[in-house]
């Protein structure tokens, strides 16, 4: 929900972020659920379809995810799967 100058809340705009992301995650079968964001900046998702199984599953979190958020929100500290 944005607040009263039209900002967007920090779950907001990981929701957002995570738009740009999924496309990749589903041409593999795959998607990504955020969990939480919490005030410290740790972004909790869960990776779903063949991400939730795949070996490579905590590099598509770092690598992918978390670098993606982290550029576009610097608020974001880290991403954990849960």
């Amino acid at each position: 929900m944005r607040n009263w100058r039209g900002e967007f809340n920090m779950k907001e705009k990981v929701e957002m972020a995570l738009t740009k992301i999924r496309p990749m995650l589903q041409t593999d079968g795959g998607d990504v659920e955020l969990i939480d964001v919490d005030e410290n900046g740790v972004v909790k998702v869960r990776l779903q379809g063949a991400c939730a199984g795949c070996p490579m599953s905590q590099m598509t979190i770092k690598n992918g995810i978390e670098k993606l958020l982290k550029e576009k929100i610097p608020e974001v500290t880290s991403v954990e799967s849960v």
